[in-house]
């Protein structure tokens, strides 16, 4: 188990007084999630596919990598996403880090991690620095965000937007950063 700031974790999920088993607890279960959140996670449709897909391309070090967050960020100054928001938004690469604010409105999300380090819902200088590293090839100029705790039949258009800017942008690489 990881301390954080004085902030027990198992795996990204905050420990609460209805998770604080084992120490070797790594992920939260179903029945750790309170009600009605429980209810709704276990009844949502799951999709089954009938192929299987596969991916080739360049190594990772030829790779230009984006981030895709569900964190719903915001630059300072800019207008909160609604709650239950199926829009998605640009985080360019140049914003300051600092100037990088969550709108996710979730009560069951634990914020300590991204008040303490934006890098726990928006790797952006992991990214950076294993670009300077040549692990991966480069980061991208542009990376997108939406807000979690969202309906997913409410953002297929979203989701068409953000893979075609990503393709647009020549990202081959995406790090998906779900809270």
């Amino acid at each position: 188990m990881d301390d954080i700031g004085g902030i027990d974790m198992c795996g990204t999920y905050a420990l609460s007084s209805n998770c604080l088993g084992s120490k070797e607890q790594r992920m939260a279960r179903l029945e750790d999630i309170p009600e009605p959140t429980r209810t709704a996670v276990a009844n949502l449709p799951c999709p089954s596919f009938e192929t299987t897909p596969f991916v080739t391309g360049p190594a990772l070090s030829g790779r230009r990598v984006a981030i895709v967050s569900s964190a719903a960020l915001i630059g300072r100054g800019d207008k909160p996403f609604p709650f239950g928001s199926g829009e998605f938004r640009a985080v360019p690469s140049t914003w300051n880090n600092d100037e990088i604010l969550m709108s996710h409105v979730s009560i069951n999300y634990d914020r300590a991690g991204f008040q303490r380090d934006l890098n726990v819902v928006f790797p952006i200088d992991r990214l950076r620095e294993l670009a300077a590293e040549g692990i991966i090839g480069g980061v991208a100029e542009t990376h997108f965000t939406v807000m979690g705790s969202t309906d997913p039949a409410s953002m297929v258009e979203s989701a068409d937007g953000i893979a075609t800017a990503l393709l647009a942008d020549g990202c081959d690489a995406v790090v998906l950063c779900p809270v």
